[in-house]
């Protein structure tokens, strides 16, 4: 159990000496979601992080915001083949083809999910029934690395066309977006976000 400067516990992923992994843990990760445009950020950093860990993509965080113009979906979806093929000389994301130009066929479907449903955000949260999965791990090791929520959602986006979206990457989106508090019992946001 890692303890901060501040002197408090946290997940044992966040590590020592990474103020901005403390700041992700402690302000965004496990917090519940109910923003279009923060489930669409989510959708494409979480993608991105496929293969690659989860610091290299929060570093590269402001890179990806420029990039993908602000994660307003709408823009995204109507990128053009040439300015998704720039994006591929971009340092400041990660350059792989396959995930850049994911980034606009995900948006149409998002786009979609948002008409059909009225906003993605009630389509996404109607998976874990409206409410956030509440876990109770003592050891990081516990968390699983998908859930039948993750597998459930990832099937319906994958036939609706997303790519990207595998269970276990469903599932850390999950994480991340508060559908599941997987905040370890000896971590100082656990209670606080199962309040």
């Amino acid at each position: 159990m890692p303890v901060g400067s501040d002197g408090k516990n946290r997940c044992a992923w966040v590590g020592l000496g990474k103020p901005h992994y403390e700041h992700y843990h402690d302000q965004e990760w496990g917090v519940p979601v109910h923003d279009d445009r923060k489930h669409f950020e989510m959708l494409i950093l979480e993608g991105a992080q496929a293969g690659l860990n989860w610091e290299t993509i929060l570093k590269k965080r402001e890179g990806y915001r420029q990039a993908f113009k602000g994660f307003d979906p709408v823009t995204v979806a109507t990128m053009s083949d040439l300015e998704l093929e720039a994006l591929l000389q971009n340092p400041e994301i990660i350059r792989n083809r396959l995930k850049v130009f994911a980034a606009r066929k995900n948006a149409a479907v998002f786009l979609k999910i948002q008409e059909e449903c009225g906003s993605f955000d009630r389509y996404v949260w109607s998976f874990v029934g409206g409410k956030p999965i509440i876990n109770g791990w003592k050891e990081v090791q516990d968390v699983p690395a998908t859930s039948p929520e993750s597998d459930a959602l990832s099937k319906d986006l994958k036939k609706r066309g997303m790519t990207f979206v595998g269970s276990t990457i469903m599932y850390a989106y999950m994480q991340a977006t508060g559908l599941v508090n997987d905040h370890t019992i000896d971590c100082w946001r656990y209670q606080i976000l199962r309040d």
